[in-house]
């Protein structure tokens, strides 16, 4: 859920920090929707367009999702530079630029089913919601699997089921899915993730270990489980994928 921080950072000192961020701590109130509205604008022009995501309806999901409901209130202020900001035991919410690019990279269509490892705060997921049929996302932190689902509830996100439990081995009651992204880094792909992809299935899962160098990873599956295509499409830096150190109970 950590992805590597970019020379956007640098180039664009979180401009929200200032209109934001005066207006929360001086007015005694959150800005208000509009002021949200015109920061979704500017990020996704100035650092998801301008650094080459063309997918019309990732665009349209990323202007109509309001991040901020995703991080903590001292954080509003920062919530649409590009950056990823913590959301407690450790974790985090990963860049818009990246989230942007791993949904591009799934090619999602209405119809479809797709399912996510690390739900986090659920800003990914939210991503997902109008551009599949149904979203399924498993976090391994029970306070955290909790929250999103209730912030996902009162947001009104019908089209999303959360699982606390081991991403590691997929959700496999709900299987098979048409795509699958995972926002922590593994040293391997979970064989039980490449089991419940169907065939022409993609999956997008940054590989590597902690403190290392780590690479986003697409998988393209064939008609077998070892008919796959695999592409390497940049470097990154996620926390790492915990659990899958034991099977869970067959039912």
């Amino acid at each position: 859920m950590q992805a590597m921080p970019s020379w956007s950072e640098r180039a664009h000192p979180l401009p929200t920090a200032v209109a934001l961020g005066v207006a929360f701590l001086f007015l005694g109130a959150p800005p208000d929707e509009e002021a949200f509205r015109k920061e979704r604008e500017r990020m996704v022009r100035d650092q998801i367009e301008w650094r080459g995501i063309r997918d019309a309806r990732v665009l349209a999901a990323l202007r109509s999702t309001p991040r901020h409901e995703f991080v903590s209130a001292d954080l509003y202020s920062y919530a649409y530079g590009d950056r990823p900001l913590p959301i407690g035991y450790g974790q985090t919410i990963s860049q818009p630029y990246i989230v942007a690019k791993m949904t591009e990279l799934l090619e999602t269509k209405r119809e479809q089913r797709v399912l996510e490892l690390g739900t986090g705060s659920g800003y990914q997921a939210a991503i997902l919601s109008p551009l599949v049929r149904e979203v399924y996302t498993i976090e391994i932190v029970e306070p955290l699997g909790n929250s999103a689902r209730t912030r996902l509830e009162r947001l009104g996100y019908p089209n999303i089921w959360v699982k606390v439990g081991d991403g590691y081995f997929g959700w496999p009651e709900r299987a098979p899915f048409d795509a699958i992204v995972v926002t922590a880094a593994a040293n391997h792909v979970p064989p039980a993730l490449i089991e419940q992809l169907k065939p022409g299935g993609r999956m997008v899962i940054p590989i590597g270990n902690p403190f290392q160098v780590q690479n986003l990873m697409l998988v393209v599956k064939g008609k077998e489980n070892r008919d796959l295509k695999i592409y390497n499409i940049m470097p990154v830096a996620f926390v790492p994928l915990t659990g899958g150190h034991k099977q869970p109970p067959r039912k």
